[in-house]
């Protein structure tokens, strides 16, 4: 069983702590097993660690010794992220990354994961109103303040806290696949993808909508209608509202525009589709609503970075198509 260790420092965030927990231990595979085996230590293994603020303290179970075996690390963020970390964690964080151990930071773990040396030379986030001074702390690392996650194959970072279930998604899908993904965003109750960036949440002079205050019962209908040949007339009459309000919205609530969430919404639909039946992929075009096949292999190679029949040959072994 891939197993996840999440490493629990002095001053962690709760929501940073318990998200990744929560995440990986709501993904079942699909004969009902437990996708991951969900550890949590900290640097000593026997004193407690104060939450932020001091609300609460924990005592994790294990110390650095779980992370030797670790499948994946998960780094959550401290109220007041030191320059150093404690003795030993930057050893076993490197040590574990020598062998091949996946690590991911949420939000501003990522000062934990920058004071190692392991992303130097890459991309980043943090929480937007960090990134800041997460680039002036670190300039050897690429900080992107506008993305809600990064994944560099090895090493993977979030913004907020909300954005560690986002990446925490990510990775199930990566390693299990969408419908594994799909079912353990059904248990977080939120999407499997969340479209746009941080440039959403930042605050403005005029604050937008609270997100999905208003559009959460439209993008339910969308998800389940996106094989018909919706127009942006029909979604806003859907909505009950013009055209001109209906991409305003979107923008505010969503990070884009309506069709392009349609369309994300319909690679969705064919990944499923690619991933759990053996039809054709002329006929997974026309399920998942893509007016032609030549249509939909342009899309999906777009957005998926590889065609319908080499994401086909990576979900089933048994493909043929």
């Amino acid at each position: 069983m891939h197993t996840v260790v999440v490493l629990a420092l002095d001053g962690v965030i709760p929501f940073d702590l318990s998200a990744p927990i929560d995440t990986f231990g709501w993904a079942r595979l699909p004969d009902g097993r437990e996708a991951y085996r969900v550890l949590v230590c900290s640097a000593s293994g026997t004193e407690e660690v104060a939450a932020s603020g001091g609300r609460f303290t924990i005592k994790a179970p294990y110390g650095l010794e779980a992370l030797a075996e670790a499948d994946t690390i998960i780094l959550p963020g401290v109220a007041e992220p030191p320059e150093t970390l404690p003795p030993g964690v930057a050893e076993a964080l490197c040590a574990a990354a020598a062998n091949g151990t996946r690590i991911a930071s949420v939000c501003a773990g990522a000062f934990l994961f920058a004071a190692t040396g392991l992303l130097d030379g890459l991309r980043a986030t943090t929480h937007w109103m960090a990134a800041p001074h997460l680039a002036a702390r670190h300039p050897e690392v690429t900080v992107d303040p506008n993305v809600l996650y990064v994944d560099n194959g090895q090493f993977l970072t979030s913004a907020g806290a909300a954005a560690a279930m986002d990446m925490c998604l990510h990775m199930v899908r990566r390693d299990h696949g969408s419908a594994v993904a799909a079912h353990t965003a059904r248990q977080a109750v939120m999407p499997l993808e969340r479209e746009g960036g941080q440039a959403q949440f930042i605050v403005h002079d005029l604050p937008p909508a609270p997100a999905g205050a208003t559009l959460e019962p439209l993008l339910a209908w969308l998800e389940d209608n996106c094989g018909r040949d919706l127009t942006l007339d029909q979604i806003a009459d859907r909505a009950g509202m013009s055209t001109r309000t209906l991409n305003r919205r979107f923008r505010e609530q969503t990070g884009t525009t309506p069709l392009q969430w349609l369309h994300r919404a319909r690679v969705r639909r064919a990944q499923y589709l690619l991933e759990t039946t053996p039809y054709a992929v002329e006929r997974i075009a026309t399920q998942a609503g893509f007016g032609s096949p030549t249509a939909f292999r342009e899309r999906f190679r777009r957005v998926v970075g590889t065609s319908p029949q080499g994401y086909r040959r990576s979900f089933r072994a048994d493909a043929q198509r």
